[in-house]
């Protein structure tokens, strides 16, 4: 079986990253990586924002906005059913207008 890793923005909305693995294991590592990968980039955030933000207060509620925005997304290992070959989904279509009458020759409205 094949794994996909599916990102969870927000820990809501799933994102298809398109990353297909052959172990599960391996999907694990990538997930763990990309949640590294997030850590890093908050840590470096919070050193810049440290020395830049003068009062503790503004301080606190940027770090609170900033975690929330990287820290809040998650990745997840989904079984992946596909061949070696991956289609992208397609996309739902948008719901068709009212059907119309089909077009009739036109007549003369009649006159009084």
């Amino acid at each position: 079986m094949k794994w996909m890793l599916v990102v969870l923005v927000g820990g809501v909305a799933p994102v298809n990253t398109d990353l297909v693995f052959d172990k599960f294991s391996d999907c694990l590592s990538a997930e763990a990586q990309m949640r590294q990968h997030y850590s890093d980039a908050f840590d470096a955030w919070d050193r810049v924002a440290a020395a830049r933000i003068d009062r503790r207060s503004d301080y606190r509620k940027a770090r609170d906005l900033e975690a929330k925005r990287l820290l809040s997304n998650v990745g997840t290992c989904v079984p992946h059913g596909g061949g070696d070959s991956v289609a992208p989904a397609e996309q739902p279509k948008p719901p068709a207008a009212p059907s119309q009458q089909p077009a009739a020759p036109s007549q003369p409205t009649p006159r009084p």
